[in-house]
């Protein structure tokens, strides 16, 4: 397959006229424009040709969730992802305990790295459970517990080495020698936290290197107390925004790519199973969840998590303001980035896997490859 004279998203988060070639799965080749023909050539002129999206941060959508009991439930994850042009996943956990967490990770592992014909799960986002109670948001309180490392290396091992972060809150006991032991295994995140601007550095200092959903679930940043947004600031590779419109104002969405550079943010969509659903009674972790045109709530009105695909968080940070290439390079490239996988997706580059949308002036996708095979 060959896709012609398209506006191709470069590994240097660039657009440029380019010829792409497919072939076994991979990105064969990129050439000047008109250069490259065959019998399968198709013309895509004035479309943008964009690595999938990859969503490091997702719980749910189409009524299943990561979590439940039942490896039917990933599938149905990945058919309507790669639907979407989400074609590569880390499916993300709550806070439950270590037999729950075993039960999850022993479903899930047959499906790491696995071809469905949609989106890809490519490893696990242990989200919880070593959180803040103070700051729990919609992570059942029950099962919170502080930074174990044995019960981390035990999951990690069962998982078969594909956890990809987890997440810490810096100011609980024992959390600074957790960090510095994860850390040597998998991306450590600051998330659910009170932590103060001197507790984050430490954790930093410690290696961590990662903020989960920026502003939501910390304490806000302040000109006085600047607090974990602050030393993200100074020290963290990589923040993570919730851009669905609900999670965060338009105008801190703007703020945060001028602010970290549009080299440091992951667009994520943390989506739970309504994502993707009509209005109604749902589930995340245990808790009854209230989706209402869009916005999911638990009873006393917590935000629990987004119903919203990656697809359409990149879609509304454009129409916030933020330029195309910088939501597109959020979506794409950093997030792949962030959890080690840039060697072989996010961007359209010769030899790696040929996961490629072509947008349409809409943004919408128009054809969807995944590992070479169209799906759309």
């Amino acid at each position: 397959m060959i896709l012609k004279n398209g506006l191709v998203f470069t590994e240097d988060a660039r657009f440029v006229l380019a010829d792409v070639e497919i072939a076994d799965g991979k990105i064969a080749q990129v050439a000047a424009p008109g250069t490259l023909d065959g019998p399968d050539a198709v013309d895509v002129s004035g479309k943008y040709v964009t690595p999938g999206f990859v969503d490091i941060h997702i719980h749910g959508s189409k009524g299943s969730d990561f979590c439940d009991a039942g490896a039917e439930h990933i599938e149905t994850m990945s058919a309507y992802l790669g639907g979407e042009g989400v074609t590569a996943f880390c499916g993300t956990t709550m806070a439950f305990d270590e037999p729950i967490l075993t039960n999850i990770f022993n479903i899930a592992k047959p499906y790491i790295n696995k071809e469905t014909g949609g989106a890809v799960l490519r490893g696990i986002n242990m989200e919880g459970p070593f959180f803040n109670k103070a700051k729990k948001g919609a992570q059942a309180e029950k099962y919170i517990v502080d930074p174990e490392i044995e019960m981390f290396d035990r999951l990690y091992e069962l998982s078969g080495d594909a956890i990809k972060l987890i997440d810490v809150a810096p100011e609980l006991p024992g959390a600074v020698p957790f960090i510095e032991r994860a850390s040597k295994k998998c991306v450590v995140s600051i998330a659910h936290t009170t932590a103060n601007y001197d507790q984050a550095k430490a954790a930093f200092a410690a290696g961590a290197s990662h903020v989960t959903h920026l502003f939501n679930a910390m304490p806000p940043f302040n000109h006085r107390d600047p607090g974990v947004v602050g030393a993200a600031s100074d020290d963290a590779a990589h923040v993570e925004m919730i851009s669905d419109g609900i999670h965060l104002h338009p105008a801190v969405v703007r703020s945060v790519f001028r602010w970290f550079g549009a080299e440091r943010v992951c667009l994520i969509s943390d989506s739970m199973r309504a994502a993707g659903m009509p209005n109604g009674v749902y589930s995340l972790g245990g808790q009854t969840v209230y989706m209402t045109d869009g916005k999911a709530t638990l009873e006393d009105g917590t935000i629990a998590g987004s119903a919203t695909c990656l697809a359409e968080c990149f879609r509304r940070a454009v129409s916030f303001g933020v330029p195309l290439d910088a939501a597109l390079r959020a979506a794409t490239i950093n997030p792949a980035q962030a959890v080690g996988l840039f060697d072989e997706l996010g961007s359209i580059t010769a030899g790696k896997r040929a996961d490629i949308l072509v947008l349409d002036e809409t943004l919408h996708p128009e054809k969807i490859f995944i590992g070479g095979v169209q799906t759309k």
